[in-house]
């Protein structure tokens, strides 16, 4: 494929999707990383779309979110390994929450082995995966239907969320960054988004890393509320990927990475002390870096609670995590 063909190819992927990982324009367009990261950065040049960390996106600094079908083909290894991993933080007999998106799909695909747990969900999807789990009760919310995600939006939803209690809440988003925390580009979905966090008393993020640094329109969840980030190792050459996990560490967010040869250790850095990374081993439990307060409600008087000392699993698939503690100063 000559250069000018690659290069239209991965102007007409970027423009149906919103938002592309180089791994995937590599391999559509069937040639190396190295030379799509080329091509990107001359499709830049001529202000056709921006360059995000490990990707593409539309211009403007904002990416607008994908529909359900271009989402489901994007980073689906990378899914897998988040989805592998997240599910290992589940209990039996636990009562959680599970927003919409492709990545949380996957993990209520492997949520249907935990017997005696209790999902509340407004995504058509996990509710779907989880229906003949035999041993999992679902509640739904109620709303109305947002069709690009089959999720339920809308004053409904969140009505029917109040005075809701759990132990934890997965979620996902468009976009993710030390700043700003957790995004989504649609108003509705956030608003959802907010109201399942307050009914958690952890929150659980489930994203790729074609989704660190990027920011979309609408916050759902402040860095300093989000408990622990699961998410794929970055690849080698992706410094601003590694950069944006340290300052998410550095701000008090545990951060799990699976997949890879490599881990990513304490600096943020995949394999700087050329080691690999703990190999799945029995159950730890990690304290959480530093003090962090939860403004999730229900705690007595109102006042905010310190988060309790979380537990780290490694995943059921053998892949290899890690935390990263807060850089020294």
């Amino acid at each position: 494929m000559f250069a000018a063909e690659r290069r239209q190819l991965i102007l007409e992927m970027v423009r149906a999707n919103g938002a592309v990982s180089l791994r995937e324009l590599a391999r559509v367009v069937q040639t190396s990383e190295v030379t799509v990261r080329r091509d990107v950065r001359a499709l830049e040049a001529e202000g056709l779309l921006d360059r995000r960390h490990g990707g593409a996106v539309l211009p403007g600094g904002f990416t607008r979110e994908s529909g359900f079908p271009q989402k489901s083909h994007l980073a689906t290894a990378e899914k897998t390994a988040i989805a592998d991993l997240a599910a290992g933080f589940v209990e039996e007999g636990e009562a959680i929450v599970v927003g919409a998106g492709t990545t949380t799909q996957e993990l209520a695909r492997r949520l249907a082995r935990v017997p005696g747990l209790t999902v509340v969900t407004n995504s058509l999807l996990v509710a779907q995966a989880l229906a003949h789990a035999n041993r999992v009760e679902v509640v739904m919310t109620g709303g109305t239907l947002r069709g690009s995600n089959y999720a339920l939006v809308g004053s409904g939803a969140e009505q029917s969320l109040q005075g809701l209690r759990v132990s934890r809440a997965f979620l996902s988003g468009s976009g993710l960054t030390a700043e700003r925390g957790l995004s989504t580009s649609n108003m509705l979905s956030a608003s959802v988004d907010r109201a399942l966090v307050q009914a958690a008393g952890e929150v659980v993020v489930l994203a790729d890393h074609t989704k660190l640094g990027s920011d979309t329109m609408f916050q759902t969840v402040p860095t300093d509320v989000i408990t622990r980030l699961v998410t794929d190792e970055p690849p080698a050459h992706d410094d601003r990927a590694a950069t944006e996990l340290q300052a998410l560490a550095d701000q008090g967010v545990q951060i799990a990475v699976a997949g890879g040869p490599g881990a990513v250790h304490a600096t943020g850095q995949p394999g700087l002390d050329g080691t690999a990374g703990d190999r799945r081993g029995p159950r730890r439990d990690v304290p959480l870096p530093g003090q962090r307060r939860s403004h999730a409600p229900g705690a007595a008087g109102g006042a905010p609670q310190l988060r309790p000392t979380a537990s780290l699993s490694e995943s059921p698939g053998g892949g290899r995590v890690a935390d990263l503690a807060p850089r020294r100063r």
